[in-house]
């Protein structure tokens, strides 16, 4: 089906509808927030940016987070999951305007970074309690098309956010003020995705109620157990184990490129002009934006005529390939298309990992499986970065990087083919 068509088939339903503004607002707002703190960490005229910083900073923002997944499961299969996004809007909001005002009041950035901290951690708070909600909107089997359209397109939507962020900056200038000005902006705009969910049953999204279920609190006494039952439980579902784990692999190779290009860009091709960085990025972004719409296109019609078992593995060596391909002659034009390039495969199997998790994973089970997600996607992420701190000189310029994204993607492939392949009665 095309994008049209199943966006026509899932808008059909009314509390689809909803749970689809919900998102669509809170990762529009997350987009001016994510270009706003970028902006400050990594393109500030007064900030010296290495590969080291460059890990460090996403350390800070993404890798506590990872850490905190299997507590946000918990949880997620607890409470009314229509609550949680009525709620944490409106916990975030608050958190965004506190760190406009560290920006603004020139404090130490430790500060700043530990308000960004519970933003972010609000926030996977708040996506995986949407992901998890999706099945009692829409029809089994309407999964599919229902997760070209409301991830991809909350992606798409965070990207015109990033665009607005970077238009505004022009506007606001690129100092302490202009970036708390879009702190703000954020703030105020991801809490009217609380008004949006208010309109939904408390009772609508789940969990389903098992009396057999241990309270919350001592679900989080024994939060490694828990984890470990959920991580059993995914186990056991093959295609939904292996599929999450080529998203892990690709998060990881397309960290050791996000910093690759942050570098490149901010040394390599700018000589050190930090605008002139930000603005090459943000043609990177802005075609990888373009590829990640094109995979909602795109991975329906895919998965109908191949099957994801085959479209994931197809994803992954296109990825890798064209990569290395576009990115090895370390030109200034490769960056953005190999940006498309990994737009559309990233995205491509982020919707066949999240159909499978839903499909395949009993709804008790969805909160945990859902922050294990979250802590491969952050975590494997924030690998990837220490990796190329270590590896990367300080221009950016790294044949033995670009390698390593080129023939992991393969490898990754051919991992996920072995471990998703149905196993063959024996004789």
């Amino acid at each position: 089906m095309s994008f049209v068509a199943d966006l026509r088939v899932v808008l059909q339903g009314r509390d689809f509808r909803r749970l689809f503004g919900t998102r669509l607002v809170s990762q529009f707002s997350d987009g001016i927030f994510q270009f706003g703190v970028t902006g400050f960490a990594f393109f500030s005229p007064e900030q010296q940016t290495t590969a080291l910083a460059v890990a460090t900073g996403l350390a800070v923002l993404l890798l506590p987070y990872s850490v905190l997944g299997p507590f946000v499961g918990v949880f997620i299969d607890r409470w009314s999951r229509r609550q949680i996004l009525v709620i944490a809007p409106v916990v975030r909001g608050t958190l965004l305007l506190v760190a406009a005002a560290l920006v603004a009041a020139d404090t130490p950035d430790a500060l700043f970074y530990g308000a960004a901290l519970g933003v972010l951690g609000v926030n996977r708070f708040f996506l995986a309690a949407l992901g998890a909600s999706l099945p009692h909107v829409v029809p089994a089997d309407r999964l599919m098309a229902a997760n070209a359209v409301t991830p991809t397109s909350g992606t798409v939507v965070t990207f015109v956010g990033v665009g607005l962020g970077f238009a505004l900056r022009e506007v606001f200038g690129g100092g302490d003020s202009g970036t708390a000005l879009l702190l703000v902006l954020s703030g105020v705009v991801f809490g009217l995705s609380a008004l949006i969910a208010r309109t939904m049953e408390r009772s609508l999204l789940g969990p389903s109620r098992d009396p057999d279920r241990p309270q919350a609190r001592e679900a989080v006494r024994n939060v490694v157990a828990g984890l470990l039952d959920g991580a059993r439980h995914l186990a056991g579902h093959r295609v939904a184990a292996a599929t999450m784990g080529a998203m892990a692999a690709h998060r990881f190779l397309y960290g050791m490129a996000t910093a690759l290009g942050i570098l490149l860009y901010r040394y390599y091709f700018t000589d050190g002009d930090a605008d002139a960085a930000l603005r090459g990025i943000g043609v990177v972004v802005a075609t990888s934006g373009v590829g990640y719409f094109l995979a909602v296109l795109v991975t329906p019609w895919a998965t109908e005529r191949f099957t994801i078992e085959r479209w994931v593995p197809m994803a992954l060596v296109s990825a890798g390939v064209l990569t290395g391909v576009l990115v090895m002659p370390f030109q200034e034009w490769g960056l953005p298309a190999a940006g498309f390039v990994l737009g559309v495969a990233g995205q491509s199997v982020k919707i066949c990992a999240d159909t499978t998790v839903q499909r395949d994973v009993e709804d008790a089970y969805l909160g945990r499986a859902f922050s294990i997600y979250d802590m491969l996607f952050n975590g494997m992420y924030v690998l990837a970065a220490a990796v190329a701190a270590a590896i990367l000189p300080a221009d950016g310029k790294s044949y033995p990087a670009v390698a390593i994204i080129a023939v992991g993607y393969p490898v990754a492939a051919l991992a996920y083919r072995m471990i998703a392949k149905p196993s063959v009665p024996s004789a």
